[in-house]
């Protein structure tokens, strides 16, 4: 096996007149080895090569199995002689083109989010690009060869029969050294995202664009810089003399990325100074510059006294160490979110009186240089670890700003965007004042210095990526929104005011949204969305703010679900008449789940099927069947320790039944009932006649209480009381298979309604629990048949381990979907169109919380007075924006009601979920939400 000692950096050219046997500049293989190379790679006859770009493909395999080898991880296995087909346009493909050694963390962690969908390819003949059947004018991208990357660093060479249609691309975007198309080439007008293109990678690695950049924020110190450009040379800032004690000459470009040609010299030295310049100036091309600039010494930090920084005091004296230089590096990705997010900070130390390079320095984390050079308090290193944190995300954010500024032209694609940037920065200081000064931006080279380190962390145990985690699932985001670009979907029941966020999601993905809607105007009023291209509506209210948004309008009334097998028929007919192709139908409104069932079964749509659906609607029978499978004999049988004895009511007859066999105290609730109105708990037999007689006459249909499932009828069922703690688990399923599964907690809700109050994710239990959680609820919605969907499933975690509460057979309402984008970065309502759509969701496995989140739900009943005075919608969504709550609005209307749901949560969020409790209190106390009659310390106790 070879070593990475054997292989050079830079391979020279290859002559023309190329010679296996008398190559000097690639390392030695063994016989059966090489054979073996020049079969696979060389002699393909889906890749044909010249001798050059054959050398390099040759010579960029070995490096990635010498990087593979240093990783501890097994050799490539080639497969190529039995060509993979099966992959079609619904497959994702992230693909990378370029050296294995700067993507090596990315690929590998890749390998582990998205198992056998990161694929490499070590030369542009194993792509083939050709003009795009849906977008003019663009080009699609497809691999005919690559290394595939598996869970734990198992890596595969395989040739494709049917070409992997690319769904994401990135790679090497500067100055190519292969013959034929360059990545750059390659990745221009392309259909699909690319995390970069040539032109954006000029702009990135102009310095002296960069620093203008940075400075036109006025967060980020830049060096003061002289610049002789193409045309004319210009002032960035003033170098005063004080300044000038060394000078630094450094060329600016593309072509110019790394250290090469950068010279220090002392201020005195006018004439050497002027014939570096002179002699650069001879080479300079447009769009090209010399940068003049005085030379920063690195700080030295002495324990003592005090040290400020830029925006806070730290404990410390600063002196200036001119013999050595510490370069740090910042990670920045963009997140799912379209925002900047630091991802790693590593540094090199070197030298001060000479070229500092990521190449020739050995990379270590911030927390051991500081160290190393004095600065040992945790806090200190927490204060200094935050400004790289902000100067890095604010230099990031200025790139990403300039970018938007581009045409489709000037930036390489209409899909063409910056996904990962590294900063670099030097630790100076002025005046006692600790100073980042910002260098210059990059990503290649700040990529694979991450990589080094983490390949050092991998040799004692350490494993996954902190610096490709969060790229790798902005690459899947994009990747799986482009997947569904296009794709028109047929929604049944736009659901209330806390349903809004799935026609704004719906726009930002590009889905074109047909829409069966029954909510009366009243409800929606004040969504404000934009005309959307091709929705077709059926709404009852011929009024209806949506009337005016959709391509089609029809009025159709299905309040009445009871007949959902009459309305699914006339539907399919009205769907047929216009001639609507649909790629998915799915809901996310309660009543219409089984109609949503019928209409997919009726045009052959992915779906759990309606009698699944039929029984996880109806709570009583969700228990029954699970218990009468466990007498069947059923493979799912273990679904029935988890059912809850349960009796279906219709009459007070029925009630007096069930008093007797079921244990008293009881819950009684609505069959069909949704956010916990009309639920009860219930002492004696005497207590269910009377809450009985009371929600048969207050709750008939579904006038008297929009959208909690009275479309279905008012029956009512008595199930014992189950004590423990409350759970949710919101489950991603695909052919009966978990793709995803997120636990959160709920706090002690208010008895006898069960109004829930708080909640946290992720869920404080342990592992071992929080598994048998997630196991119950996949095992409850297989026993009643749901395969295909996403689900949210109630349960209670007891003494003898977790008992079912029910199943929302749709995805999880109220805030659930918006923490579990936060915390987890996974979109459960994208998630559930894929599906829909018969596209295989693929989500982060293991989901790793990045944050915690800490939330109190706000009722009008008791905290009437506090929204309309201190925590007033203004209020609330000025905090909101801030950043200093997270708000999620249920309702949009104060209005009291005897049968109430939340009208808002409001949350905190932070790295210790102790510290987003005491930052809640804090805040509900402030606003008027803790009051002795809704005590939120006691809602929050129990999340420790």
């Amino acid at each position: 096996m070879l070593s990475l000692d054997q292989i050079h950096t830079e391979p020279p050219q290859t002559p023309k007149e190329f010679d296996w046997a008398e190559q000097s500049f690639l390392p030695p293989l063994s016989p059966l080895r090489s054979a073996r190379h020049r079969d696979t790679l060389l002699d393909s006859k889906i890749s044909p090569e010249d001798a050059q770009a054959r050398a390099w493909t040759a010579y960029y395999y070995d490096l990635l199995q010498c990087s593979l080898q240093q990783q501890g991880l097994p050799e490539t296995i080639d497969l190529t002689k039995e060509p993979r087909s099966g992959f079609g346009p619904s497959d994702i493909t992230i693909c990378v083109l370029g050296c294995p050694a700067s993507y090596l963390s990315v690929l590998l962690e890749g390998g582990n989010q998205c198992p056998g969908n990161m694929l490499l390819c070590l030369s542009p003949a194993w792509l083939s690009k050709v003009p795009s059947e849906t977008h003019p004018g663009e080009s699609s991208l497809y691999v005919l060869k690559a290394v595939t990357f598996e869970l734990g660093g198992r890596t595969v060479l395989e040739e494709f029969s049917s070409p992997r249609r690319v769904s994401y691309f990135t790679g090497s975007f500067g100055p190519c050294k292969l013959q034929g198309q360059s990545a750059a080439e390659l990745a221009r007008d392309l259909d699909c995202p690319t995390g970069g293109s040539g032109e954006l990678t000029r702009l990135l690695e102009d310095k002296l664009l960069t620093r203008q950049l940075m400075d036109q924020k006025g967060e980020v110190a830049v060096p003061p810089t002289l610049a002789f450009t193409f045309k004319r040379p210009m002032f960035l800032r003033n170098v005063t003399e004080e300044q000038r004690i060394h000078v630094v000459v450094k060329p600016s470009g593309w072509r110019c990325n790394g250290a090469q040609a950068v010279s220090f010299h002392d201020k005195s030295e006018h004439g050497c100074v002027l014939q570096v310049v002179l002699t650069l100036l001879e080479t300079l091309e447009e769009d090209e510059s010399i940068l003049l600039e005085p030379f920063i010494p690195t700080a030295h930090i002495i324990q003592s006294g005090p040290l400020v920084t830029n925006n806070s005091s730290v404990p410390g004296n600063v002196s200036l160490q001119r013999n050595l230089a510490i370069r740090i590096c910042a990670m920045v990705c963009r997140s799912r979110k379209d925002q900047p997010l630091l991802s790693k900070v590593i540094c090199g130390v070197g030298p001060a009186n000479k070229p500092l390079k990521h190449q020739t320095t050995v990379p270590q984390s911030l927390e051991s240089s500081l160290q190393h050079w004095g600065l040992k308090d945790e806090v200190q290193i927490a204060a200094i670890h935050a400004q790289i944190k902000k100067k890095a995300e604010t230099a990031m954010k200025a790139f990403m700003d300039m970018e938007t500024s581009l045409s489709v032209e000037q930036k390489g694609g209409r899909r063409a965007q910056t996904d990962i940037i590294g900063v670099d920065f030097l630790l100076s200081s002025k005046d006692q004042v600790l100073q980042l000064v910002a260098l210059e931006m990059n990503s290649q080279l700040c990529l694979e210095t991450c990589s080094a380190l983490e390949s050092m962390g991998r040799m004692v145990g350490a494993t996954g990526s902190e610096t490709a985690r969060a790229l790798v699932e902005t690459m899947l985001h994009r990747a799986q929104c482009h997947l569904m670009e296009g794709k028109h979907v047929l929604v049944i029941g736009a659901g209330g005011f806390s349903k809004k966020f799935v026609w704004e999601a719906a726009r930002d993905y590009g889905l074109k949204i047909q829409d069966i809607s029954i909510v009366p105007y009243s409800l929606i009023r004040d969504w404000c969305l934009p005309p959307v291209e091709e929705i077709h509506l059926v709404e009852t209210d011929p009024n209806h703010f949506a009337s005016q948004l959709v391509h089609t309008f029809i009025h159709y009334d299905t309040t009445d679900h009871t007949r959902d097998e009459e309305h699914a028929q006339k539907l399919l007919g009205l769907i047929q008449e216009r001639g609507l192709r649909l790629d998915g139908c799915l809901s996310y409104w309660d009543d219409c789940m089984v109609l949503t069932a019928l209409i997919c079964e009726g045009l052959g749509l992915r779906c759990s099927s309606s009698t699944a659906m039929r029984v996880a609607k109806q709570k009583s029978r969700t228990h029954q069947h699970l218990l009468r499978r466990c007498k069947e004999g059923s493979r799912w049988s273990s679904a029935a320790l988890y059912a809850v004895p349960c009796c279906h009511l219709e009459s007070h007859a029925d009630v007096e039944r069930a008093a007797s066999h079921i244990n008293f105290p009881g819950v009684m609730k609505l069959e069909y009932g949704a956010g916990a109105v009309g639920v009860k708990l219930v002492e004696d037999a005497q207590q269910c006649h009377l809450h009985f007689d009371k929600i048969t006459q207050d709750l008939k249909d579904d006038s008297d209480y929009l959208g909690i499932g009275l479309g279905w009828g008012n029956n009512m069922l008595l199930m014992e009381y189950v004590s423990g703690t409350e759970h949710d688990v919101d489950l991603v399923i695909y052919e009966g298979r978990v793709l995803g599964a997120f636990v959160s907690d709920n706090g002690p809700t208010r008895v006898p309604n069960f109004t829930e109050t708080a909640a946290c994710m992720p869920t404080c239990l342990p592992p071992e629990s929080e598994a048998q959680l997630i196991h119950a609820a996949y095992q409850c919605c297989l026993g009643c048949g749901l395969t295909d969907g996403v689900f949210n499933v109630e349960l209670k975690l007891t003494a003898v381990g977790p008992k079912l509460i029910e199943i929302n057979p749709r995805m999880g309402g109220f805030y659930l979907r918006d923490w579990i984008r936060e915390i987890y970065g996974v979109d459960i309502m994208l998630a559930s169109v894929m599906v829909a759509c018969g596209v295989a969701p693929v989500l982060p496995t293991p989901s790793r919380p990045r944050t915690n989140l800490v939330g109190v739900m706000c009722l009008v009943s008791q905290h009437l007075q506090a929204l309309k005075s201190t925590a007033s919608l203004e209020i609330l969504q000025a905090l909101h924006e801030r950043g200093v709550i997270r708000l999620n609005l249920l309702e949009d209307e104060i209005v009291s009601k005897e049968y109430e749901e939340p009208y808002c949560n409001v949350a905190c969020t932070s790295s210790s979920r102790h510290e987003a409790c005491v930052k809640l209190l804090g805040i509900c106390q402030v606003l008027g939400i803790d009051s002795l009659n809704y005590p939120v310390a006691y809602f929050l106790s129990h999340f420790k």
